[in-house]
């Protein structure tokens, strides 16, 4: 492609959610050479484009396809783990949700990190520069920035059935979880525009594409992080079938999230050591915290068989095709996921634990299989995570899928607090508006009652939310990765900028925080560049 030399400024690898951000926001210097490298192709599929089709896109060639090893705590069940591999990452095929998480989320990473710019009242000004909300700007949201954040354009009966019922259950209203209190029950915000799904590929990347000063290249599978006397100086990659090598004259950023991104470095030798000289890898950089710390969202739901009305499950259909292409509207502009609740297992709590997805679809074992009936689900998410998992290498071969143990339900707390997410959403199922649309309960089941036996149906159901975080952690202890400017400990010119630098997992949908990330690393980046120390 055009620009290619053996020499940049910066080297992004990763165009997902935050490698799009910081090529949109680091070539805005016109004297800074940036080249993305993205493992895989491209998102101009209608899969991508037509929110509804999103998990058509799971395990295809668009998806790292990841599994979890078998994990105890489910009875030794795998986990299926979609990952973008394509432009824009998991954010061309997630559920579009827009979620900040709780302010406390953000004081609790100022705290841990020791640094005030991680606080809520500090970041608030990125997610609002960030976002072009068809709200328009208030003091909590932005407007004209690159990420299009909407209002479902033709949401289900049922997911307003949820809101209105989890009201009559005595739960709050809230029309903004993104504003001044995040707990309550609404229509969630999305990231498409006009019914499509806008990916930060859309937002960042494609409208800037053009620019001389940016190179991406796709099918371009990063292998290796060159170091040479303490410092990152370039990356080699495999394309076309030949491994090249290209030189970073500032800077090497990983961008490729919570699994691939401690993965690679830990490939570049950087990583605890003797896990390292297990697999056959030269120790560079002995650091432990690598691929430790690892924290996703798990998710268990609850499904009903409905008495009457038609379900997303029927969608795909002439009507619904032609409601999207000539009007962006109908019911695949829908995310599945249209209504929440944020809510606290436990009175005591200082914030919600819980968020809830209300979906007017049998969704069941990951969308491995197509909905076969007209259902409705709840599914309850743990938003405040306990248990810790890890990410490690299976081989040398940078080809390996990674080892990833998600360490889910290990601490005893998250399995009591979703055993009460699936006590509460039986109560909302039975009150207002859905309990005249809802009939059998299919899963877990009327004869599921006893608290030992909710606490086995949950080992048995719980699925992934898709929201690792936290395997290249930032902070200032032994067992941190990078510090709190996002700089790998011990390793100069190199920088992870993805989720895995999170602290601890924010309350509610990860990808707007990871953009956030990105737009402050981009400050960061370009201060560095411009300016050496």
């Amino acid at each position: 492609m055009r620009n290619l030399t053996a020499e940049y400024d910066v080297v992004v690898v990763g165009a997902g959610s935050a490698g799009c951000a910081l090529a949109g926001r680091l070539t805005e210097d016109p004297s800074l050479r940036v080249l993305v490298l993205e493992a895989g192709g491209s998102d101009d599929v209608l899969e991508v484009q037509i929110p509804a089709a999103l998990y058509k896109v799971w395990r295809t060639r668009r998806d790292w396809n990841y599994t979890t090893e078998p994990q105890p705590g489910l009875g030794g069940r795998r986990l299926f783990w979609p990952r973008g591999k394509l432009l824009g990452g998991s954010s061309s095929i997630n559920a579009m949700i827009y979620i900040r998480g709780a302010a406390a989320d953000y004081d609790e990473w100022a705290q841990l990190t020791g640094d005030p710019s991680w606080s809520y009242e500090s970041v608030l000004p990125l997610f609002r520069r960030m976002e072009d909300n068809s709200r328009g700007a208030d003091a909590f949201h932005g407007a004209g920035g690159p990420l299009r954040v909407e209002d479902p354009r033709s949401p289900h009966a049922w997911s307003r059935a949820a809101v209105e019922s989890a009201v009559a259950a005595g739960y709050p209203r809230n029309a903004d979880f993104n504003g001044a209190d995040q707990e309550g029950v609404g229509l969630y915000q999305l990231t498409q525009k006009r019914g499509r799904r806008w990916s930060a590929a859309d937002a960042y990347l494609h409208p800037v594409i053009d620019r001389p000063n940016l190179t991406v290249l796709t099918g371009a599978m990063t292998t290796r992080v060159l170091v040479s006397g303490g410092r990152a100086t370039g990356v080699e990659y495999r394309r076309g079938g030949q491994l090249h090598s290209v030189h970073a004259a500032a800077e090497v950023v990983l961008a490729g999230g919570a699994t691939n991104s401690p993965q690679l470095l830990m490939l570049s030798g950087i990583g605890p050591g003797g896990h390292l000289r297990d697999v056959g890898v030269d120790v560079v950089h002995d650091l432990p915290g690598v691929g430790s710390g690892l924290q996703d969202h798990p998710l268990v739901p609850t499904i009903w068989h409905t008495r009457h009305g038609k379900s997303l499950f029927r969608a795909e259909s002439p009507s619904g095709y032609a409601k999207w292409f000539g009007a962006r509207r109908g019911p695949l502009t829908s995310n599945l996921a249209e209504a929440g609740l944020f809510t606290r297992s436990r009175p005591d709590l200082d914030a919600p634990d819980l968020q809830y997805h209300f979906l007017p679809v049998k969704f069941w074992r990951q969308a491995e299989v197509d909905p076969d009936v007209d259902a409705f689900t709840a599914a309850a998410v743990l938003v405040r995570v306990h248990s810790r998992g890890s990410v490690r290498l299976r081989s040398a071969d940078p080809t390996w899928a990674p080892a990833i143990d998600a360490g889910y339900l290990t601490d005893e707390r998250d399995l009591d607090a979703l055993v009460c997410g699936v006590e509460k959403a039986r109560e909302i199922a039975a009150t207002g508006p859905l309990a005249d649309v809802l009939a059998d309960e299919w899963s877990p089941g009327p004869a599921v009652r006893s608290r030992e036996a909710l606490r086995q149906s949950v080992r048995d159901t719980l699925e992934s939310l898709y929201h690792p975080v936290s395997s290249c952690r930032m902070g200032t202890d032994d067992q941190s990765v990078v510090d709190p400017q996002l700089r790998v400990h011990g390793v100069e010119g190199l920088r992870v900028v993805d989720a895995s630098v999170m602290p601890t997992l924010v309350r509610g949908n990860t990808n707007a925080p990871t953009i956030m990330i990105a737009e402050r690393a981009a400050d960061l980046i370009a201060d560095r560049t411009l300016t050496p120390a």
